[in-house]
């Protein structure tokens, strides 16, 4: 399969926005339904998400939402200001809460000794800077666990582009990734990182656009 670029991949959700009218709200539910169907692959009954404040954190939530319907205990940490939440995760988030899905703030993330799975949804393929507090310890705590990790689209902290660990970097066991595999899941430090990769389309074939 093609790998493709952050550019490109950017440039797809524009496209696939603007030519066919799908909207940013249809593509992050496409992509969080297409992450919790992965999810119940996995034997879990229990599962974590930790979301950030972008759009990979309401792919997140969207994916909760679908985990909480199939009969999972679910458990969500927000790791960020919920008030600096964009429009779509934050719409995202106010259907869990009408749905009285347990979220926490960060700062009260304790151990994963009861958690089957975590589904690392805290940053996406725009990360370009060296990871800092709270990300920093969060991610660190999500290695430490020893717990199944499923990764959204990229595993936190990785460079899509290149492969590089910016500062700390979530090792996940699968990466749900959508449209096509980023080209620095399979440089420097990607696969150690991706683990199994499985792609997922998000309502259009790329070649349609």
């Amino acid at each position: 399969m093609k790998q493709i670029s952050v550019e490109e991949a950017l440039a797809f959700d524009q496209m696939a926005q603007r030519k066919l009218g799908l909207s940013s709200l249809i593509l992050m539910e496409n992509a969080g339904r297409s992450v919790a169907e992965e999810a119940l692959k996995i034997p879990a009954q229990k599962i974590l998400i930790i979301c950030g404040v972008g759009n990979n954190g309401g792919d997140g939530f969207v994916a909760a939402r679908h985990l909480l319907n199939a009969g999972k205990e679910v458990k969500v940490s927000i790791v960020g200001n919920p008030d600096k939440l964009k429009p779509d995760p934050k719409a995202n988030l106010k259907v869990l809460e009408k749905l009285k899905v347990d979220w926490k703030p960060a700062n009260e993330l304790r151990g994963f000794q009861e958690v089957d799975l975590v589904i690392d949804s805290l940053f996406g393929i725009g990360l370009n800077a060296d990871i800092r507090e709270p990300y920093l310890s969060v991610i660190n705590k999500i290695n430490q666990a020893e717990k199944p990790v499923l990764a959204v689209d990229v595993p936190s902290g990785l460079d899509a582009d290149t492969g590089k660990v910016l500062g700390v970097a979530v090792k996940a066991q699968t990466t749900v990734t959508f449209v096509a595999p980023k080209r620095g899941f399979y440089l420097a430090s990607g696969p150690e990182c991706c683990g199994n990769v499985i792609v997922r389309n998000i309502g259009v074939d790329p070649q349609g656009c």
